[in-house]
Formats: structure tokens, C-alpha cells, sequence
């Protein structure tokens, strides 16, 4: 009799303690640690067209889940969180690691953000991948170091809270932000051309000067185009085609092209013969400036070396802030000599971003 008790009394216990363990086993599986995927940018075929945005750019998670970003395209990016637990707010960086703000370096893969310290990958491409953790409720900006206005956030949950969406709502979205910005690229490579036709030295405003013959493109090329063309409560989509808009161009000796950055965040170079260690300055001596601020060379062989420097628009105004100083979009050179002289733009020719000017007798 005593074993019979010793059994029921055992299968009770063991029925109670499975009871418990199936009430435990969801509650431990809702609160395990995600991991949720996204992606930095995105690439048209050609890698003429570059979706500057974190694709999607507002993602929920719970606390102790991660992200992971993959990288896919040519163009950098960087995954960066910058200290928010600081007064005034900390100041972005040029670049991951440059001294005078933002992060003192990167942070290695895995890296864990709680507001009071800065996280940041380096800058990635191709198919390289990068992981942040979350191990605090709240809501964390994210930003790219190398592109402006490139931004999101990762609202971080308690485990007790219900997470709005999942991971294929985010696969959906990211599909179809990626197909919106790069087709977006057709629209504004058809804007360039027609921006450069349009100019004073364009096929357009050179119509009926008899000096020129059918061979010739005219005198304006449009240094690449961007727009950012959507918004959502977590950040901002850009689309940027990076090409020469009039890549070819036929002038005479003595002639003048002028180049034009229509893009609004990306800067660009004009360079022509060696590449310079640092593209961001224009050549010194060689590159003066026009009384209307354009940036003005002088080339007379296919051999010499000018650059540009960076061509891009002020940053946008801001309530609060200083008035942003103008800066420069524009760039012209002259040829003295026939040949055919090829150049890059110094920061996206390994996306194709090449041109040349044929400058015929």
C-alpha cells in the first residue's frame, strides 16, 4: 500500500512539475534572444544607382535581441550609434575613427548598445555582415557615417511587450523600399541629361552657333544626381545615380566644360590623371576660383593631373543650428591642346562613375 501512495504521490509531482514546465517553455521561448535581419544599401544592376538607406529603416526587438545588417553593394556604408546619454548631444564624426567627435574608433562585430557609449562598424561592402546587440529598453538612432541623412532606429522593447511586426514584414518592406529607390534612378538620370542640355553650355543653349558640328555632346555634364525621396517615422531613403550625365563630351581648343553635382548629400570629384591620396581638396596652383565661387582649371595635355576636390551642396538648413556656408558644386576646366582626356570621379569610379572630354582642332 505504502508503494502504491510512494507512486501516485510520485506521479503527481511529476505531473505537476511537466504542468509548469509547459507554462515555462513559451514564456522562455518569447523571451529567448532574436536575431533580426536587415540590410545597409542596395544596388542596381550596373552599380550606377545606390539606395542610400537602412533597409528597413525602424525595427522593434526585445531586449537581449540583435540586428544584423549585411552590406551588399559596392558604395560603403557604416552602422553607427552614437551616444545619446550625453548633453549636448555628441557630435558626428567624418568618418569611423577620425579624431573630433562621434566614435573614438569601431566597435567589433557583436557589440552592445545602451545609449551612454557609441558603436559603430567600419566601413563595409559586399556582402559583409554586421551585428549589434540590445541589452536595454529604449529607442536608438542609427545613423551611416559616410552618407548624411542616411538614417533609423531600433526601438527596443521589454520582454513583457508585444513586438509590432516580424521578420517577414521587415523582408517585404526592405523588398519594396529597394525596388522604390532604384527605380527611382532612371527618373533622375533623365533629370541630369535634361539639367545639362538645359545649361548655357549644353546642346540646348548652344543652338544655332554655327562653330559646332553634329559630333559634338556640348559643354555641360551633370557630376551625378541624388534626391532623397521618402521618409519614414524611423529616418530617410535617399536614391543617387553616380555617373558622368553627358559622360562623353566633344569641345574645341579653348573651350570650357562645366560640371555640376545635382545630388544633395553624395559628393563627387572631377579628376583627371593620377589620383590623389586625398581627393577631398582641389589641386593646388592648378585649380583656381571663378567670382561666382565654380572651382577653374586649365588642362593642356591628357598626361596632367587635376583634381576637382569634393563637389557637393551645402548641408540642409535646420531651425536652431547656424546658417550652413555655401559651398561648391561646380567645376570647370579648359583645354588648350586636342586629345582625349579621361577622368574619374576619385570616390565612386569603382561603381563606373568614369567620363571623358574630346577636344578636337
Amino acid at each position: 500500500m505504502r508503494r502504491l501512495v510512494t507512486s501516485i504521490r510520485c506521479s503527481v509531482v511529476f505531473c505537476a512539475v511537466a504542468v509548469v514546465a509547459a507554462l515555462i517553455a513559451p514564456q522562455a521561448a518569447r523571451v529567448a534572444a532574436a536575431q533580426v535581419q536587415a540590410t545597409a544599401g542596395a544596388e542596381s544592376r550596373n552599380m550606377g544607382t545606390q539606395a542610400l538607406a537602412f533597409l528597413p529603416n525602424e525595427l522593434w526587438v526585445h531586449v537581449n535581441d540583435s540586428v544584423t545588417w549585411t552590406f551588399p553593394a559596392v558604395e560603403i556604408h557604416t552602422v553607427t550609434f552614437l551616444r545619446q546619454k550625453t548633453t549636448p548631444q555628441q557630435v558626428r564624426p567624418a568618418r569611423p575613427g577620425v579624431p573630433g567627435g562621434g566614435c573614438p574608433g569601431t566597435t567589433p562585430d557583436g557589440s552592445s548598445v545602451d545609449g551612454s557609449n557609441c558603436v559603430s562598424s567600419n566601413e563595409l561592402v559586399s556582402g559583409q555582415t554586421y551585428t549589434v546587440n540590445f541589452p536595454s529598453p529604449g529607442n536608438f538612432k542609427l545613423v551611416c557615417l559616410v552618407h548624411v541623412d542616411m538614417t533609423g532606429v531600433v526601438h527596443v522593447l521589454n520582454a513583457a511587450e508585444t513586438l509590432p511586426h516580424d521578420q517577414a514584414f521587415y523582408d517585404r518592406q526592405a523588398k519594396n523600399d529597394r525596388a522604390t529607390l532604384l527605380s527611382d534612378g532612371a527618373r533622375l538620370e533623365r533629370r541630369g541629361l535634361d539639367a545639362a542640355e538645359r545649361s548655357p553650355g549644353g546642346r540646348e543653349g548652344r543652338e544655332g552657333d554655327e562653330r559646332h558640328d553634329d559630333r559634338e555632346s556640348g559643354n555641360a555634364v551633370t557630376a551625378g544626381i541624388a534626391e532623397i525621396v521618402s521618409t519614414t517615422g524611423g529616418g530617410v531613403h535617399t536614391s543617387a545615380v553616380m555617373r558622368f550625365l553627358g559622360d562623353k563630351t566633344v569641345v574645341r581648343v579653348g573651350e570650357t566644360v562645366e560640371w555640376t553635382n545635382l545630388g544633395p548629400i553624395v559628393p563627387h570629384t572631377v579628376t583627371f590623371g593620377v589620383e590623389p591620396a586625398d581627393p577631398m581638396p582641389p589641386t593646388p596652383v592648378l585649380v583656381t576660383t571663378d567670382s561666382d565661387g565654380t572651382r577653374h582649371a586649365t588642362i593642356g595635355s591628357p598626361t596632367d593631373s587635376v583634381n576637382s576636390g569634393f563637389l557637393i551642396a551645402a548641408p540642409q538648413e535646420r531651425v536652431g543650428l547656424p546658417q550652413s556656408p555655401q559651398t561648391v558644386t561646380r567645376f570647370r576646366v579648359t583645354f588648350t591642346s586636342p586629345g582625349t582626356f579621361n577622368y574619374i570621379c576619385a570616390l565612386h569610379d569603382d561603381l563606373g562613375m568614369i567620363g571623358k572630354v574630346i577636344v578636337v582642332p
